[in-house]
């Protein structure tokens, strides 16, 4: 059982992008204009996905994900009276739900939804058979619900 928590947690605080973490290209609130759909938009979240940052971006209150090839940022950020994330991409963090095994994580992604950011976490680590359902292992966590870790 101590091998199995042992290589969980290894699992949850290898970063999936390896060793260093790649930059981002479009900040959080920035003016975008997104190529596939000739219209402006502003990005309200990143997330690691499939090997690279996939961008949340707000067009005319509709959410559409995009790859960085298929935006352009402008350099601009969208004024707001919004506070700035608590946590940044790739930080590790505790979770605060009970029972969850090995609490800390690291931050995969950040969104802004209704005026709060949210984090994305992986909740559970992959399983050897593939599940009967389809399961989603990662989560939006608020931010309450996490703690700073020190390293």
């Amino acid at each position: 059982m101590e091998a199995i928590t042992e290589l969980e947690r290894c699992w949850f605080l290898s970063p999936p992008w390896g060793n260093q973490i790649p930059s981002v290209g479009i900040n959080l609130l920035e003016k975008v204009y997104l190529k596939t759909d000739r219209t402006f938009g502003h990005c309200c979240g990143v997330q690691w996905y499939q090997g690279e940052w996939n961008y949340v971006i707000d067009v005319e209150n509709d959410i559409v994900r995009a790859t960085k090839h298929e935006i352009l940022g402008t350099g601009r950020i969208k004024p707001t009276t919004v506070k700035k994330p608590a946590f940044v991409l790739g930080e590790r963090v505790l979770l605060q739900f009970p029972n969850r095994g090995t609490n800390q994580r690291l931050i995969l992604g950040i969104e802004l939804i209704e005026k709060s950011w949210f984090y994305k976490v992986e909740l559970a680590s992959p399983t050897f058979s593939p599940p009967s359902s389809m399961t989603n292992r990662f989560s939006l966590v608020r931010e309450e619900d996490l703690m700073r870790v020190n390293v």
